[in-house]
C-alpha cells in the first residue's frame, strides 16, 4: 500500500481482485454512462470503471489521496477528481442529460448518513451499487416485522428497490476490517410507492423508532393521537417494526391532515 489507511476516515481498502471484477461485472458499466464514485481510495475500482469509457468523476475527502488520485490520472480523459466531503457534496449538480449512476466502497462510520443524503437527491440518480457493512445492508434489505426492519429500510424502500449483490469476507480488504461486509444494488423509483412527500414520511418513521420496544400510542404520542392512529387503519398497541411502508405513509397522510 502506497498510502497507509487512516482510522478517523473509516478507510478498508478493497484489495480482492476477484471482488474488484465481480463488482464491476454487477454495475456494468458503459460508455455511454456518467459514474460517480464516492470513496476511490488508491483507485482499486476507479481504473476499472475508467476503461469502460464511462464518464467518471471521484469524490475523495482524503488530501493525501486525492494528490494520489490526480497524479495517477493525470492527462487521462474522462475523469475528474473532487476533494470533498461526500456528506456535503452536491451530487445534483454533475448530472446532465443522463442520471448518475453512484458506485463505492463507503466508510462504514458515514454510510447510513449518506444513504439517507444520497436518497434525497434519488431524481438524479439511475443506480447506486455499494460495498457497506452486511449489518446495513441487512436493514436495507429488510422485511416487515424483522428485528433489522427500521428507519432506513423503511426510507429505502420508499425510495429505492434494494438488491443484495454479494457477500465479502474481512480478508479482501486492507486493513482487516471485524464485520463482513455485502454488496448492495438500489434502484431508485420513477415513482415512489406510495404518495406521500418523504419528509412527512421520515418524521413518523423517526418518530415510530425512536424507542423500539414503545407502542405506536406511546411513541407517536406527540404527532398522533391514539383515535387518529386507528383512523388510519393502524392498531395504536402495534411496535413500528411490524408495520409496512403504507402503514407508515397512512400515518402520515393523518398527520398531514393535523
Amino acid at each position: 500500500m502506497s498510502h497507509q489507511p487512516r482510522k478517523r476516515f473509516g478507510q478498508n481498502f478493497l484489495k480482492d481482485d476477484r471482488v474488484i471484477h465481480a463488482i464491476v461485472n454487477a454495475i456494468a458499466p458503459k460508455g455511454s454512462d456518467h459514474v460517480v464514485e464516492i470513496g476511490p481510495g488508491q483507485g482499486a475500482l476507479t481504473a476499472a470503471l475508467l476503461d469502460s469509457g464511462a464518464q467518471l468523476d471521484v469524490v475523495e475527502l482524503d488530501r493525501d489521496l486525492v494528490e494520489l488520485l490526480n497524479r495517477r490520472y493525470a492527462g487521462r480523459a474522462g475523469i475528474r477528481v473532487h476533494g470533498a466531503d461526500a456528506l456535503r457534496f452536491d451530487f445534483a449538480a454533475l448530472a446532465g442529460e443522463f442520471k448518475l449512476r453512484i458506485v463505492g466502497n463507503l466508510p462504514y462510520n458515514i454510510s447510513t448518513p449518506l444513504l439517507f443524503r444520497l436518497f434525497d437527491q434519488a431524481g438524479s440518480i439511475a443506480d447506486m451499487h455499494f460495498m457497506l457493512q452486511k449489518e446495513v445492508v441487512e436493514r436495507l434489505c429488510a422485511e416487515p416485522g424483522g428485528k433489522d426492519w427500521g428507519r432506513l429500510g423503511v426510507m429505502a424502500r420508499y425510495h429505492c428497490q434494494a438488491e443484495w449483490v454479494m457477500d465479502v469476507a474481512p480478508e479482501s480488504f486492507y486493513p482487516v476490517p471485524k464485520v463482513m461486509s455485502a454488496v448492495v444494488r438500489l434502484l431508485p423509483h420513477v415513482v415512489p410507492p406510495v404518495a406521500l412527500p418523504p419528509d412527512i414520511l421520515n418524521t413518523v418513521v423517526a418518530a415510530a423508532f425512536s424507542q423500539r420496544r414503545k407502542t405506536l400510542r406511546n411513541a407517536l404520542g406527540k404527532l398522533l393521537s391514539p383515535d387518529r392512529i386507528e383512523a388510519a387503519g393502524v392498531d395504536p398497541g402495534a411496535r413500528a417494526e411490524t408495520l409496512t411502508l403504507e402503514q407508515f405513509a397512512a400515518l402520515g397522510e393523518m398527520l398531514a391532515q393535523a
